[in-house]
């Protein structure tokens, strides 16, 4: 899996840690799905940038916590000699309502990082959560993951 982070703005640093927690985590997702050979970009930023977004995108006026852009929705047809790699898409994590998050749910900042990686990949391979059958499904699948990581719910 080919793990890409980035920050936007480009003036805000992270710790190298929490960069390692996404990149374990969307790895993690590949290995478990079969799309070792995938692709993701992942943008960390804060809440400024992701309600932007948010907003733009999903015509909701609020921060969230992460926003996952994926290339697969659709049948795409095969390109013959292309590179052998899966383009699965884009995710967007707001580090800053990650630790919100952490601290309103009374768990590590790592765990929140990695679910919210977690699950943003789960979106890039068709999961989703709107109707009450694929929620559950959903996270049964967060959970599975989550577990494989090393990271149960504390």
């Amino acid at each position: 899996m080919n793990v890409m982070i980035s920050n936007f703005p480009e003036e805000l640093e992270f710790p190298t840690d929490i960069e390692e927690n996404v990149r374990a985590a969307a790895e993690k997702v590949g290995e478990l799905y079969g799309v070792e050979n995938g692709e993701v970009s992942v943008t960390l930023t804060n809440n400024e940038y992701i309600h932007t977004l948010n907003k733009q995108y999903r015509g909701i006026d609020r921060p969230t916590d992460v926003l996952s852009f994926a290339l697969n929705e659709s049948e795409e047809p095969d390109v013959e000699d292309g590179p052998d790699v899966n383009v699965l898409g884009d995710l967007v994590i707001s580090v800053e309502r990650a630790k919100e998050q952490a601290a309103d749910y009374g768990h590590s900042v790592k765990r929140e990082i990695a679910f919210l990686t977690v699950h943003g990949m789960l979106h890039l391979l068709g999961y989703d959560h709107m109707e009450e059958e694929d929620r559950i499904e959903m996270e049964a699948e967060q959970r599975f993951v989550m577990e494989k990581l090393g990271i149960p719910r504390e």
